[in-house]
């Protein structure tokens, strides 16, 4: 195998010599041709800074010749020259010539009103002996470069700012502040009115006139001076603006800002005066649109940045508007749920304070500010039998509404089971049977996945005519009760579980109450807050509760200013009630002996003490009541036998006896000797009932009174 076919050559041959001289060293004119051929712009200054050389591309990056730019300095060439920390290129080509070492630059260079970012590598150029005779400036254009990591950078910054609380105004302030520091001078966004309230936003397409609420807008100058629209005004925008055109197309769109587009940017003259006396030259406006539907609009405006918006710029205006659009979407939502949320608990909870005068109560519901949702606090009042009022605050586990709505069967649940006159620990152990049963009913795959197990709730009965007062709680924070004297308790309770464990019995604790005791039932949030031990609470609350000369309104709005922060985490219910005591002039007991002959003389009795009350015309229904109900408890009942009168939001009768067996009312047949009494009782009263107690039973029935009005609870 000869040289050819290996491809190795030997030494070279004679004819060799002319050939190889072709491969030399190139001229100094074929290396100013490659120096300014080269695609890359390649600039020197020598030792007295002035430009010695530039080859073509760099004459034409900077859009002149190289005859024009010769000897003269990097200031003088373009004045756009400027370094990101706000250095002159001239600066650093000083520092490298002083140095002799190289370093790179990043200047930014507007060129036909496009903005170039160039990153340059400054090199010392040194003669045989070595001397730094002057400095070459290489470049490369990294404006996809810049544009790509200053977006990520933005975005990035985006992602972390954008959309940190569930507040519609707040995610917009949020946009705003973002894109001042960035990229604009002037933002603005506005967002249809109905975002606002929560509500679907209606289509844009076929409306003249579009209105908007000013939500948010930032300056680089003070007080925004750019701005015609003051924050939070309504404002609108023709359908054949400029904004309106970009609503209507859902598309993000860039102008440059002169004489002949103020004619056709808005038919507002006060927004063109603006735009012209602020010198804004360049605009973005971006659609706030997230899940196809229109929010609001966004506009970015330049003044003070000579540079005007590049495409670059309208992408990421339009990304980060997006992101905007879909946390303000997120909050329009938060806001129609815990909108619908609070509507439902608010409803569920009373109103008007019901008929009794056993207590005066005086109540706060606040709802938390945070983006868990409306929970299931609530409180209640409600009147039983013999004058005697029923207290009730409770907790329900989770929020939304979901809580809001169990918290309302659970409400439902306890008035009912109060209307049969349930001790307070039975009630409780019914409650927790009835919220084992609801949490059954709930599927285990359910999408909200809330359950109605570890409910709280404290149910207190209090009686004006003996002062007693029997309370149970289930997993629920312990009263405080305030006496006459000053002093404040609170009350301890038999610790109970919480509604839907299941297994342990619940015990009750009676009491006592003076005439003119403070009472307070309030849920966990009251007293459990951020950076607050839970003992300071209480101790404050009493110290509070301590203070006789507060009424309750003050009392209840002082409670609630000292304990609830501006921004509670969790509701909070707060229920406050002053205890009266019934004097002998409101109600009167007789013993009685199990012996019919009593029952003319119980009639007499009755009779007797309407007529000193005042109720004559009452004397002939409570006649056939007291008859009928005291030979029931003779006939069918056993000793002690009494009966009592109350004189109260009704007249009420009561009958006492030492049975637990329970009346039936029935309808008794024509021929039928007896079977009629309760009949006729139920037929001449507002209503009637039978609660138990250890030691037998009471019958009662009202009659309504005139005069007895319902109030406002707080």
């Amino acid at each position: 195998m000869n040289a050819d076919e290996t491809g190795r050559g030997g030494p070279p041959a004679e004819g060799d010599g002319p050939a190889r001289a072709a491969f030399g060293p190139p001229s100094a004119e074929v290396r100013c041709r490659i120096l300014d051929q080269l695609p890359v712009p390649v600039a020197y200054f020598g030792r007295d800074m002035l430009l010695g050389m530039a080859n073509g591309t760099a004459a034409g990056a900077v859009d002149r010749t190289e005859a024009s730019m010769l000897g003269l300095r990097p200031g003088e060439i373009e004045p756009g020259l400027y370094l990101e920390g706000g250095e002159g290129l001239g600066e650093a080509i000083e520092r490298v010539m002083h140095s002799g070492e190289g370093e790179p630059y990043e200047t930014h260079l507007m060129v036909r009103d496009t903005e170039h970012i160039w990153q340059a590598a400054l090199s010392p150029v040194r003669d045989a002996a070595g001397e730094v005779q002057g400095v070459s400036v290489v470049t490369l254009d990294t404006t996809e470069q810049f544009w790509a990591r200053r977006r990520l950078a933005v975005l990035s910054k985006a992602s972390m700012r954008i959309g940190s609380t569930l507040d519609v105004g707040r995610t917009a302030e949020e946009l705003a502040e973002l894109a001042i520091e960035d990229f604009a001078d002037f933002v603005t966004v506005d967002l249809l009115s109905e975002v606002l309230t929560g509500d679907e936003a209606r289509s844009v397409l076929h409306r003249e006139r579009i209105s908007f609420h000013r939500v948010a807008q930032r300056s680089v100058l003070a007080g925004c001076p750019e701005s015609v629209v003051p924050l939070g005004e309504i404002h609108e925008y023709s359908r054949n603006s400029v904004v309106g055109g970009a609503l209507i197309s859902g598309e993000p769109a860039r102008y440059t800002v002169d004489e002949e587009a103020l004619r056709s940017w808005t038919d507002d003259p006060a927004r063109a005066r603006s735009l012209r006396i602020n010198k804004v030259h360049s605009v973005l406006v971006v659609p706030l649109r997230a899940r196809g539907i229109t929010l609001g609009i966004a506009l970015f405006c330049r003044h003070r940045t000579p540079a005007g918006f590049g495409a670059a710029d309208l992408q990421l205006a339009a990304e980060l508007v997006s992101r905007a659009a879909v946390c303000v979407d997120n909050a329009r939502r938060y806001t129609r749920e815990r909108a619908t949320a609070l509507a439902l608990q608010r409803s569920l909870l009373p109103r008007r304070a019901a008929r009794q005068k056993a207590v005066d109560v005086t109540a706060r519901y606040l709802p938390n500010t945070g983006g868990a949702g409306i929970g299931g606090d609530w409180f209640d009042v409600i009147p039983l039998s013999g004058a005697r009022v029923a207290l009730v605050v409770g907790d329900v586990v989770g929020h939304g509404l979901h809580a809001s709505a169990t918290m309302g069967r659970l409400r439902t649940a306890v008035r009912t089971l109060a209307d049969v006159d349930l001790a307070p620990e039975e009630l409780l152990t019914q409650l927790d049977d009835l919220v084992m049963t609801l949490d059954r009913e709930q599927p285990p795959d359910s999408a909200d996945g809330a359950t109605v197990a570890g409910a709280t709730c404290l149910y207190a009965v209090y009686d004006p005519a003996t002062g007693h007062c029997t309370m149970a709680r289930a997993g629920h924070p312990e009263p405080m009760l305030a006496r006459p004297d000053g002093t404040v308790e609170q009350l301890r309770l038999p610790s109970g579980p919480p509604l839907g464990v299941g297994g342990l019995p619940f015990e009750a604790a009676d009491f006592e109450l003076p005439g003119g005791s403070r009472l307070a039932l309030y849920t966990d949030g009251l007293i459990e807050t951020a950076g607050r031990d839970i003992d300071d609470s209480l101790a404050e609350l009493r110290a509070l509760l301590g203070r006789p000369a507060l009424s309750l309104e003050d009392a209840c709005d002082a409670v609630m200013d000292a304990l609830v922060p501006e921004q509670p985490d969790d509701d909070v219910a707060l229920l406050l009630a002053r205890t009266r005591r019934l004097d002998a002039g409101h109600f009167v007991t007789w013993d009685l002996v199990a012996d019919p002959a009593v029952v003319s003389n119980a009639r007499k009795r009755a009779s007797a003490q309407l007529m000193a009350w005042g109720l004559d015309d009452a004397v002939f229904t409570t006649e056939l009541v007291v008859s009928e109900l005291v030979t029931n408890a003779i006939r069918y009942g056993g000793d002690p036998i009494r009966l009592r009168l109350i004189r109260d939001t009704a007249l009420i009768c009561e009958v006492v006896d030492g049975s637990s067996t329970a009346p039936h009312l029935r309808r008794a047949r024509i021929f039928d000797e007896g079977g009629r009494g309760l009949l006729l009782v139920a037929s001449l009263t507002e209503r009637w009932g039978t609660r138990y107690t250890a030691t037998g039973k009471t019958i009662w029935a009202e009659q309504p009174l005139p005069g007895a009005e319902e109030g406002e609870v707080a």
